[in-house]
């Protein structure tokens, strides 16, 4: 993993004249993106409750408490999984796995069985009966175990008798993509263990003649308390300006949560001066992997009631991470942002989000929220604040262990960042 420097980040944006010239960034604001960035990349795992969660936590409430908020901590009880041995073996081969949350151990002993892979198609090349089910997800950009095409073949790999699941998650890169989970209770009947596509080659073979493997998913599991916090400036206006964003996440999250958290504080310290006509809540959920747990709960306990609530604004995954070239097995980031992020608004809002966001890539074609939501702002949709606005995506490396500096460009950043305060200002005039 790359180490993230402030002068990295410059460089890397240096070479983006199209999208800087979408907006006009002020100057030396780029400079304190990169820093955003560099620190929230450098706290390093972001899994809720664990020490780069909290550290990145206690970073942000104290940036907002320097700009005059009045911070409000909430307490999320999230699941973990400590490991201590999480590895698939069969004849000569051995990989190391990534254990599916909510985790069902295998004991000490593993479990031991036929390995019996089932295709993407869902068809199984065997019985299933005391098997090491060996299964193939389609190709795509992963994030949660709850799509049909994960949950379903798992769980009827379960219902034919399998005694473990070990998935593959075929993606862009090759690597395991980790997947959100439920946050209240496993999703499955027995322990599923996920898989890099670049590390499945010999079990392929071996479940095609159904060779005996053995799953070791071993560690420790239980409940361990994360936090959600909501910084106020309450000027008694009686109409609320939110902006949130999660900081949670399996691994460094630097595309996946970095430009989210960096365009978070830019807006935070514009609206402590700029905006002094509404009242502002600044909301950071931690819990994000298990199905927006945190920004479930922070709805129901601290954030501002929806009549009172003048305009919501979600910055959630990819608000702005970097595209790749692929050649020939070799990769290389681009200062160019990936364009698989995706920009919801209430059905009001859509003329001026086309305005504001025409020549931003992907974000240029908004959808409405009566089409399409995800992450935490479907939770947001659903406790009925409108108008609301958010972006969601999943850029190439999202939820791979490799989101690192690389996949983060200062300048990309700053301009989708300058972008949404221009979103912001069209809903809070008069």
């Amino acid at each position: 993993m790359l180490k993230p420097s402030r002068r990295s980040f410059l460089a890397a944006g240096a070479t983006l004249p199209v999208a800087s010239a979408l907006a006009k960034v002020p100057q030396g604001q780029e400079d304190r993106v990169a820093a955003d960035l560099a620190k929230y990349i450098g706290f390093g795992s972001k899994q809720a409750g664990g020490a780069g969660d909290n550290a990145a936590g206690e970073w942000l409430v104290g940036e907002l408490e320097q700009l005059g908020f009045k911070v409000e901590r909430q307490s999320v009880p999230t699941p973990y999984f400590e490991t201590t041995r999480a590895e698939l073996l069969c004849g000569d081969a051995r990989a190391t796995v990534w254990p599916q949350p909510i985790v069902i151990t295998t004991g000490p002993d593993g479990a031991t069985g036929s390995l019996v892979r089932i295709d993407a198609d869902g068809l199984a090349g065997g019985p299933l009966t005391g098997a090491i089910a060996l299964v193939e997800l389609p190709h795509g950009r992963w994030s949660s175990a709850l799509a049909k095409p994960i949950r379903e073949p798992i769980s009827a790999a379960f219902a034919a008798g399998a005694k473990a699941v070990v998935a593959i998650t075929n993606g862009p890169t090759g690597k395991v993509i980790a997947l959100n989970a439920d946050g209240q209770k496993p999703m499955f009947a027995g322990p599923v263990a996920l898989l890099a596509p670049d590390d499945a080659k010999p079990f392929r073979a071996a479940a095609t003649a159904r060779e005996p493997a053995t799953l070791h998913l071993q560690g420790q599991t239980g409940r361990r308390p994360a936090f959600n916090f909501i910084g106020r400036i309450d000027r008694g206006k009686k109409r609320w300006l939110a902006v949130s964003t999660p900081r949670s996440g399996w691994y460094t999250c630097a595309g996946e949560r970095g430009p989210g958290i960096a365009a978070w504080l830019w807006l935070a310290r514009w609206a402590s001066e700029a905006v002094t006509d509404h009242d502002l809540a600044f909301v950071c959920h931690s819990g994000h992997e298990y199905e927006n747990l945190g920004a479930s709960e922070a709805l129901k306990a601290i954030a501002p009631k929806p009549a009172e609530t003048r305009f919501w604004l979600h910055l959630g995954a990819n608000v702005a991470a970097r595209d790749w070239h692929e050649l020939l097995g070799k990769w290389r980031p681009l200062p160019s942002v990936d364009t698989q992020r995706f920009l919801s608004v209430s059905p009001s809002l859509l003329p001026v989000a086309r305005d504001v966001f025409a020549g931003h890539a992907g974000l240029e074609a908004p959808w409405t929220t009566d089409e399409i939501t995800a992450g935490e702002l479907t939770e947001i949709v659903k406790a009925g604040y409108a108008p609301a606005a958010g972006v969601f995506g999943i850029h190439r490396y999202h939820h791979v262990a490799e989101d690192d500096a690389r996949c983060v460009s200062a300048s990309s950043v700053a301009t989708t960042a300058a972008a949404f305060q221009r979103l912001v200002e069209t809903q809070i005039r008069g």
